[in-house]
């Protein structure tokens, strides 16, 4: 396993000036968001633009890309449009992993099982696998969904954000039976009532998690994705992150 972090903890600087800063942080590798509601690399310019985005890409002072973090607004045939374009972004960049978000809560489940198919097929064609995140308000909120999604879609996992297992309707919850299906992991620090909370006051327990994770032979990134907290050092918060992560590594 090896310390990452996301694109998404400085959602106020640009691509460039997120990875710099992540750089000057002294973490080795950087998992870059893809998101058409932000600023730094949208989807939908991936695929106007996709040896630009290529080229943004590979400038990463000397970090290792870990994997990129993709949400859409797009829908039907544009969305698979966006998706492909971004396939050949990661094979270009040599990136294997990709995340995606599960369908909204009440969507038809063979629904989602059929686009989540399609999503596995086109990236499949370019060496890249694809993970659902976790992620409260959607179908992996449930990890038991999640493992019915993985066993029913060959080639998919998932991305465990495991605070979404602490924080939310399946609180307190186990979800060892998903462990098998990770391809990638987010963190935060987080409690039953906030989903977010400044390291070392929350309640995942990191040691057990990451002996849990050797235990299936996980040996990919442990990427932190934590947006900034009103009153917090944002910097400090991610400094102390990556030692914590680097004392259990």
């Amino acid at each position: 396993m090896f310390i990452a972090a996301s694109t998404e903890c400085f959602p106020e600087l640009s691509l460039v000036d997120s990875i710099g800063r992540l750089r000057d942080l002294e973490f080795a590798a950087v998992v870059i968001s893809i998101r058409e509601d932000r600023e730094q690399l949208k989807p939908s310019f991936v695929a106007e633009n996709v040896e630009r985005a290529i080229g943004a890409c590979r400038d990463t002072h000397r970090l290792n890309v870990a994997g990129y973090s993709l949400q859409f607004n797009s829908t039907g045939e544009e969305l698979y449009r966006e998706f492909e374009a971004c396939c050949r972004l990661a094979k270009a960049t040599k990136v294997a992993s990709l995340t995606v978000p599960s369908a909204e809560l009440g969507t038809p489940f063979n629904e989602e099982v059929e686009h989540l198919r399609r999503l596995v097929a086109i990236a499949t064609v370019e060496g890249a696998k694809v993970s659902i995140l976790t992620r409260i308000g959607r179908l992996s909120q449930d990890p038991d969904t999640v493992l019915v999604l993985c066993d029913n879609v060959k080639g998919l996992g998932t991305t465990l954000d495991p605070s979404h297992y602490i924080c939310g309707p399946h609180a307190g919850r186990g979800y060892d039976q998903i462990l098998k299906y990770v391809y990638h992991v987010e963190l935060r620090d987080s409690t039953k009532d906030e989903l977010q909370v400044r390291v070392g006051q929350g309640e995942l327990e990191y040691s057990r998690l990451v002996n849990q994770l050797r235990r299936v032979g996980y040996n990919r990134a442990m990427a932190v994705n934590k947006t900034p907290i009103e009153g917090t050092d944002h910097n400090s918060e991610m400094r102390k992150f990556r030692l914590l992560l680097e004392s259990l590594l």
